[in-house]
């Protein structure tokens, strides 16, 4: 049921009270004293928020209540609030009809596969655990936390307040990035700022395609750059000062060669453009490759020499702030960037450019798709050419592709990378072709 990203699905199929009463249950049973609960701008999340709710009281829990908050700030909020976990409502980018739930331990770090497997045999044993009428469990407001957040971001970086930025909150929960660029200074400028569970200024998903109104915005105005985020905030993606949309790929290059030092690692999944090693190997510094899911670039990142984490898909980890990805964070880390060392368009445009091609595979036998497609690499290749750390990558001499299952959606993902143009589309279509024949 757990993905790596918590659960999620449409709102009165997958995702209804009564599993909102059950996790909270299960939350109790595994251990937990105190919970802090919140949840996104969704229509279905303050009832899916009750319910958890109630549920933790009936158990003898006490409950902390953040209300509608970003996700980064109620992982932030389970250590703030002396909590032994935190639950969250949210679907994080999915469609409106979505919801879901992400649970947080007090390090700010997604449960952990051990975690979610306890939750997970918890809920399938489905045992009702009920405290006695006096000794039911309290409930206590914690409105204070985003504001907290706020302060938090103002305390982590040193911005001048010399940059235009427009921020795209998509309808959701990043008003901290704009309150602590606010108060730094910055002149700043809102689309979709307004959060509304429908999501009716644009997808809730931060990509290139989404964001276009945000590329016009920041092409036709002085700014210096534009921020995106998703709708509970724990992405961020950006746009240069020319309006072109910053490839996450790139945006991970550009924070790892500010933060990575000689004999330090970053960490990052296997699916990261080569462009990101290049950047350490000119540092004296390395990447560490991990499984899809910014839950195992925090496990990583706990190492001491691992001093950033991120994923081409939006999430960021500076673990000396929290393992938690957070999206007000990072786009206050690319203001503060800019401001050191200026034009994004320019900093892009030092790097290495090496095509990378993405696209997915809609089905709803994923496991069995993968399944044939692991045994059909596995025949195909040598072994030394393959890594099965999460789906299949195949390296190349001049390039290399992988297939994988996504885990939160019916989907097998690819990707494949080159040193050149054909070369990628040939190197995709060769995963393509292995994952249509495993149908």
């Amino acid at each position: 049921m757990f993905g790596t990203s918590g659960v999620r699905g449409p709102f009165g199929d997958l995702i209804t009270p009564e599993l909102a009463a059950s996790l909270g249950q299960a939350l109790a049973a595994c251990g937990s004293d105190r919970v802090v609960v919140g949840h996104d701008a969704r229509t279905t999340s303050p009832l899916l928020a009750d319910a958890s709710s109630s549920a933790l009281r009936s158990a003898g829990v006490d409950v902390i209540r953040a209300g509608q908050v970003s996700t980064p700030t109620l992982a932030r909020g389970v250590a703030w609030t002396d909590s032994d976990a935190g639950l969250m409502v949210t679907a994080s980018h999915n469609p409106p009809e979505d919801n879901g739930f992400k649970l947080w331990e007090p390090t700010g770090q997604a449960f952990g596969e051990a975690r979610r497997t306890e939750i997970e045999a918890t809920l399938n044993a489905n045992e009702q655990t009920y405290a006695s009428w006096d000794d039911v469990g309290t409930e206590h407001d914690a409105d204070y936390l985003t504001a907290r957040h706020v302060d938090a971001l103002c305390d982590a970086v040193d911005i001048d307040g010399k940059c235009s930025v427009v921020v795209d909150l998509g309808n959701g929960m990043g008003g901290a990035t704009v309150e602590a660029l606010l108060r730094m200074g910055c002149d700043v400028q809102t689309l979709n700022a307004t959060p509304d569970g429908h999501f009716p200024g644009r997808p809730s998903e931060p990509t290139a395609e989404t964001c276009e109104t945000l590329c016009s915005v920041v092409a036709n105005t002085d700014a210096n750059l534009g921020i995106a985020h998703d709708g509970d905030a724990d992405r961020m993606m950006a746009v240069d000062e020319t309006g072109s949309f910053v490839e996450g790929d790139e945006l991970l290059a550009l924070f790892a060669r500010e933060v990575v030092t000689d004999g330090e690692r970053a960490a990052a999944p296997l699916n990261t453009s080569l462009v990101v090693d290049d950047v350490l190997d000119e540092q004296g510094a390395s990447l560490t490759r991990t499984k899809v899911g910014d839950v195992f670039v925090a496990d990583a990142a706990r190492d001491d020499d691992v001093v950033f984490g991120g994923e081409p898909s939006g999430a960021w980890i500076w673990p000396d702030e929290t393992l938690c990805p957070d999206g007000p964070l990072a786009a206050c880390k690319l203001v503060e960037l800019v401001e050191r060392r200026g034009s994004l368009a320019a900093q892009r445009a030092a790097l290495a450019s090496y095509p990378l091609r993405r696209t997915s595979v809609e089905t709803d036998e994923k496991e069995a798709v993968m399944e044939g497609v692991r045994d059909a690499l596995m025949d195909t290749y040598d072994s030394g050419r393959i890594s099965t750390l999460d789906g299949v990558r195949v390296e190349h001499e001049d390039g290399w592709f992988l297939v994988r299952a996504s885990g939160t959606q019916p989907l097998v993902r690819l990707t494949a990378e080159a040193r050149d143009e054909q070369r990628a589309d040939e190197l995709l279509a060769e995963a393509r072709s292995f994952v249509d024949n495993a149908q």
